[in-house]
């Protein structure tokens, strides 16, 4: 562990700015979606991306408790986008 107020290490700088890429990009996908919706090309692109190539049929499984399915992909991705829990898999 290093000493609190020293900087991050090469490695650990490497690792903070990878994850604050992915999110940055996370966000920049939701945005989209709210933009342009589920139907955009780009969007259904980029579910499609996230699933392999296919873009889930609807209900929507999670493992949320306070949510514990959605209608189809697109509802439990603007949940995700809503709550910011960007890595949220179902």
């Amino acid at each position: 562990a290093q000493e609190p107020g020293t900087p991050l290490s090469d490695q650990e700088y490497h690792q903070f700015f990878k994850f604050l890429r992915i999110t940055i990009q996370a966000r920049t996908a939701c945005q989209l979606r709210e933009l342009y919706g589920c139907k955009n090309s780009l969007v259904q692109r980029l579910d499609e991306y996230e699933n392999h190539g296919v873009i889930p049929l609807g209900p929507i499984c999670s493992e949320l408790p306070e949510n514990p399915s959605f209608h189809n992909f697109c509802t439990f991705s603007l949940y995700r986008c809503i709550m910011k829990q960007y890595f949220l898999k179902v």
